[in-house]
């Protein structure tokens, strides 16, 4: 299967109402990635006015710097999007993922579901058949309450005594009604891919999920600047064995997709857009297999805003900002291959995950090791930016 990206397919519902700005590889006579905003049907390179998207985040009010900047026209949108997948043609300009220097964060265990989930996996050590007669009696215990629950809260003390007493107590509880919330690295700086590219999985994995997120992109004082969508591809089978396999669960070769740009907070999109909206993923295999999930927003449990400050604080600076996934509320139960088993995904899965006001991001599933592997780092960005006479 293929994927045909289109603006019909990726924008918002409201077009380029929003200020919408990504990255994009940009040919000429010494090509490399530059900063872009969307205009119409058009698409404008930015970097003569910030190098960087973490340097344009950086600005006080970047929004107001980029309606004063004409930019380079670079293409149409619907020019660049067909010269999308695993080999673009290097001699006309693709997208990229929307972000760069910043340091790519996630917050687990958000939601009650999927942090039940987790419990599960802890449990069945990676076995998919066993973790459905373990849903059905953690449910029996919990029913509805752990939903209601404020993490920290005397209500959370409680519950945590309960659950130990039924030996059924987790990792996954402590940081999903615990104080402190559960904030690791998902991938290196610039190790993400956009739209259109392929996602990898580990190739010894048998029990694997998508994670359709809202990503917000927060700047080195704190300061929430927009969100974008992303894709925390998880390996269950390897987490569930042991936390201490989080490094292999989460991070692995093209393991974190983003895009397909970030969307500017302003007038036509605020923090409470995202507190309210809702995440779609459809998961198609080449089999006719098909998967649809809901992840609202509405019900997580940790305001985004307390889990950015979780992320920054006095104990923690990230001088080029971050971007940090804010969790999912879904976890895939659906049976693929044998009852009882559960979802996991085959190469040549297309997953797509969207929201109204952020657009669709659209990958293909390979193995990591199938996936293109990740060469563009840091030292060779600095110094293509120094080439281009950008720094």
């Amino acid at each position: 299967m293929t994927i045909a990206l289109n603006p019909a397919n990726t924008l918002p519902e409201d077009g380029t109402r929003g200020c919408l700005i990504g990255r994009a590889w940009v040919p000429g006579p010494c090509p490399g990635p530059s900063p872009v905003v969307i205009r119409g049907d058009d698409v404008f390179d930015i970097s003569q006015q910030a190098a960087t998207v973490a340097g344009l985040l950086e600005l006080e009010n970047p929004g107001d710097v980029i309606r004063q900047t004409k930019g380079r026209h670079i293409g149409s949108l619907c020019e660049l999007l067909a010269n999308g997948g695993d080999a673009p043609d290097p001699a006309r300009p693709y997208l990229l993922s929307p972000i760069d220097l910043q340091v790519i964060k996630a917050a687990g265990v958000t939601f009650v579901d999927s942090m039940l989930e987790r419990v599960i996996e802890e449990q069945a050590a990676g076995d998919g058949e066993l973790a459905s007669g373990l849903r059905a009696r953690i449910y029996d215990l919990t029913g509805p309450d752990l939903r209601a629950v404020k993490p920290g809260s005397e209500r959370a003390v409680a519950l945590k005594q309960l659950l130990i007493e039924r030996g059924l107590w987790s990792q996954y509880l402590e940081v999903g009604i615990g104080p402190d919330a559960e904030i690791f690295t998902k991938a290196p700086v610039l190790a993400s891919v956009g739209t259109g590219a392929a996602i990898g999985i580990h190739p010894h994995s048998g029990w694997n999920n998508p994670e359709p997120e809202v990503v917000l992109l927060v700047n080195s004082r704190g300061r929430i600047q927009g969100a974008t969508l992303g894709n925390d591809v998880n390996l269950r089978d390897f987490e569930g064995r042991s936390a201490l396999l989080l490094s292999k669960a989460k991070d692995n070769n093209a393991s974190c997709a983003i895009g397909p740009f970030i969307r500017l907070f302003d007038d036509s999109f605020t923090l409470d857009h995202v507190r309210n909206c809702e995440v779609e993923l459809t998961v198609q295999g080449e089999e006719g297999f098909q998967l649809h999930g809901l992840s609202a927003m509405s019900a997580i449990s940790r305001d985004p805003e307390e889990l950015v400050r979780q992320t920054l604080n006095a104990s923690h600076q990230y001088p080029d900002g971050f971007a940090l996934f804010l969790g999912t509320l879904f976890a895939p139960t659906q049976d693929r291959d044998r009852p009882g088993a559960g979802f996991t995904h085959r190469p040549g899965d297309i997953v797509t995950i969207g929201t109204p006001m952020l657009g669709a991001l659209r990958n293909r599933v390979t193995t990591s090791d199938q996936a293109p592997p990740w060469t563009f780092g840091l030292r060779a960005l600095f110094d293509n930016l120094s080439r281009r006479r950008l720094l």
